[in-house]
């Protein structure tokens, strides 16, 4: 059984949708898949597949799939390894132990280290994601940051139903489950869960667990007067 939140709740385990589906095997935690990212990243070899590579950066062990596209001006550092049919737009930073499944979207500006993205996921424009696992057709809007590392640099807790769990992780974004849609400019605190399904509007600032199928809002009061010549 994986705790706090069990795998059900986050993702579907279907190879379809999840192509290194072996890294939950054996967990208590549900964070404990990200101290396995790097083991399984090591296994990348630099074989290059892809159908245009041209004018990108690549560097060390880095491993990309056969119909993917790798724009001018995008940065790879290994060890990496990328499915089939993906975007790595222009300007995308992969600066290592990354696992990127099949139809991926990584986009202009967008940077990640250390995660875990299952098939067709999309973080498309001006994303940063850390020490993170991003479900199948999960979203992220642009500008939205995954935050990794508390701004005192203690250790990352996790808030679920009231309980709090100490992951020991200095660095631990968020988990994010399938067919999760973040909105523009949302910002996920260290240590955020969100089951499958959840939806959050722009501009939100989201922590803790949120169950699958929860739509979060973010309510704002504005002010209209009159301009001043």
């Amino acid at each position: 059984m994986v705790r706090p939140v069990g795998l059900e709740e986050l993702f579907d385990l279907d190879p379809a949708k999840t192509p290194y589906g072996e890294i939950f095997e054996g967990i208590n935690y549900i964070w404990d898949v990200l101290e396995r990212i790097p083991e399984l990243a090591a296994r990348a070899r630099p074989i290059v597949r892809a159908k245009e590579v041209k004018g990108a950066h690549i560097f060390g062990a880095v491993e990309i799939g056969e119909g993917t596209v790798v724009e001018p001006g995008a940065v790879i550092r290994g060890p990496t390894i990328i499915g089939e049919g993906c975007q790595i737009r222009s300007g995308a930073y992969i600066r290592g132990n990354a696992l990127i499944g099949h139809g991926v979207i990584i986009g202009h500006s967008s940077e990640i280290k250390n995660c875990l993205i299952h098939n067709e996921a999309q973080l498309p424009h001006l994303a940063y994601v850390g020490d993170s696992v991003l479900g199948w057709r999960s979203h992220l809007g642009a500008g939205v940051i995954v935050s990794n590392l508390k701004v005192t640099r203690e250790p990352v807790v996790v808030r679920v139903n009231d309980e709090v769990y100490k992951t020991g992780l200095r660095k631990f974004g968020a988990i994010i489950g399938d067919e999760v849609e973040i909105g523009c400019n949302a910002v996920l605190n260290p240590g955020t869960i969100l089951g499958k399904r959840t939806l959050a509007y722009a501009l939100t600032s989201l922590s803790g667990y949120y169950p699958p199928g929860s739509l979060i809002k973010l309510r704002q009061s504005l002010e209209l007067v009159e301009r001043r010549q």
